[in-house]
């Protein structure tokens, strides 16, 4: 079952099934989104009326600034950065008779530092991807084996999974979805906690001369486990 949008959740599965050191599918989805977006707001999507009167109105979260920064198109990110400052030298004024003293500035601050244009349009992409996940699940035998051969999904996307197949799949099909996916996380967290013991017995000197095993990046799996493994830039 092959249509332009299960293409990407697809292409996410079959790459982590074929290497395992590509981790979290839906983290790579995620990060892929994110390169989209970031190369579009930077590029074709900078001059574009529509988008342009967004990022005035919601900014960018500071993730999202230093991730444009490093892509080193100054201008580009310059461009966008005077069309909202501009917008915002009257927005965080002062105004009018009775005006209260700080309260302009304290909403629409208080604003932009829960917005950002680039995470709405991630989480509003994203969503959609989960749900194809969980629809090609339930509609595609293929797809289910490229679930059951993943190393592991993080346990933020993991819950996702849960939530939507919960809502989408319904009380007689979300149980096997739900063995399905708990087979994968259960076997990555009982060897993940096998490997972060190991490492802590490895600065034992009772086990100075015993192998590392599987366990030299048993700490920096378990972050990307436990949190996801997002905001990697592919520049």
């Amino acid at each position: 079952m092959e249509q332009i949008y299960t293409i990407p959740v697809n292409e996410a599965f079959e790459a982590s099934a074929a290497d395992k050191s590509c981790g979290c599918p839906f983290c790579s989805l995620h990060n892929k989104l994110e390169n989209d977006e970031l190369d579009l707001i930077l590029g074709a999507s900078m001059m574009e009326p529509d988008v342009r009167i967004k990022t005035n109105e919601q900014g960018f979260c500071r993730t999202h600034y230093d991730m444009m920064f490093v892509r080193k198109n100054r201008l580009g990110m310059a461009l966008t950065l005077e069309s909202h400052i501009n917008e915002l030298k009257s927005q965080i004024k002062g105004g009018g008779l009775f005006a209260q003293p700080g309260a302009a500035a304290i909403k629409r601050i208080g604003e932009l530092e829960s917005t950002c244009y680039v995470c709405k349009r991630i989480d509003f992409n994203f969503v959609h991807m989960v749900e194809t996940a969980v629809f090609l699940w339930d509609r595609d035998e293929a797809f289910r084996e490229k679930l059951a051969a993943q190393p592991y999904f993080c346990l933020p996307h993991y819950r996702m999974m849960l939530e939507y197949g919960k809502d989408r799949l319904g009380k007689k099909r979300f149980p096997e979805f739900e063995k399905a996916c708990a087979a994968i996380v259960n076997a990555y967290i009982e060897e993940l906690g096998e490997d972060v013991s190991w490492f802590c017995k490895k600065f034992d000197y009772r086990y100075d001369a015993e192998p590392w095993y599987n366990s030299k990046d048993a700490v920096e799996r378990a972050m990307k486990f436990l949190r996801s493994d997002l905001h990697k830039n592919d520049k």
